[in-house]
C-alpha cells in the first residue's frame, strides 16, 4: 500500500471527499485527517488520526527494540567469549540481563517517541500550525485510479506527497474487526 498526502483548509470539502471514497469502496481505516483543530474534525465526523499515532511512539519503540536486541546480543556474546557462562550460574544471569536491557531500550525508545511528532508528519508541522489540515489515504495499487478520479474533482486539495502506508493486512484486519463488532448483538 502507498499513502497519499493532501493539504487543504476546507473541512467541508474533506468530508465530501471522504464520503465519495467510502462510496467507491475505500475502508474508513484507509482514510485519515491530521489537524490541530481536533474539535472541528470531530464536528465534520471525519476519521481523525489517533492521538498515539500523532506522536512517534510506535516508530521510536521499534528503533529502541532494535538497539536493545543489539545490546542484548552483545552481552551474551561477551559473556560467552570471556567464559563467564562456564561458571556455576551458567547462562541464566546473562539471559536475564539481556532481557532487562532489551526491555529498557524498548521502553526508552517509546519515551523518546512521546516527545516527537510522528516521523511521517514532521514535514507538515508548519502547515498544521497555520490552520491547515492534512488528509491522507492508504491505497492499494488497484485503487490508485479511483483516488485520482475523486481527488481530481476537488481542486482545493493540494497534493503533498506520498509515503509509507500501514500494511494491507493491518487495514483489512481492522475492517474485519469493525464488521464483526457491528454484527454482534
Amino acid at each position: 500500500m502507498l499513502r497519499h498526502f493532501y493539504i487543504t483548509e476546507d473541512l467541508d470539502d474533506l468530508a465530501t471527499v471522504e464520503q465519495e471514497l467510502k462510496q467507491k469502496g475505500f475502508s474508513p481505516f484507509q482514510i485519515h485527517v491530521l489537524s490541530e483543530k481536533d474539535s472541528e474534525v470531530e464536528k465534520h465526523q471525519l476519521n481523525e488520526v489517533e492521538a498515539v499515532l500523532k506522536k512517534d511512539v510506535v516508530h521510536s519503540t521499534e528503533i529502541g527494540a532494535a538497539i536493545g536486541v543489539v545490546f542484548a546480543a552483545l552481552v551474551l556474546t561477551v559473556a560467552y567469549l570471556l567464559g563467564w557462562t562456564s561458571s556455576a550460574a551458567g547462562w541464566l544471569p546473562f539471559i536475564f540481563l539481556s532481557i532487562v536491557i532489551l526491555g529498557f531500550c524498548t521502553w526508552e525508545g517509546g519515551l523518546f517517541g512521546i516527545q516527537e511528532p510522528n516521523y511521517q508528519f514532521k514535514q507538515f508541522q508548519d502547515k498544521l500550525k497555520k490552520g491547515m489540515h492534512v488528509f491522507f489515504v492508504d491505497v492499494d495499487p488497484e485503487q490508485e485510479p479511483v483516488l485520482a478520479n475523486v481527488v481530481g474533482h476537488h481542486p482545493k486539495l493540494q497534493m503533498a506527497g506520498v509515503g509509507e502506508a500501514r500494511p494491507r493486512w493491518f487495514v483489512r484486519s481492522q475492517d474485519t474487526f469493525r464488521r464483526f463488532m457491528k454484527s454482534m448483538p
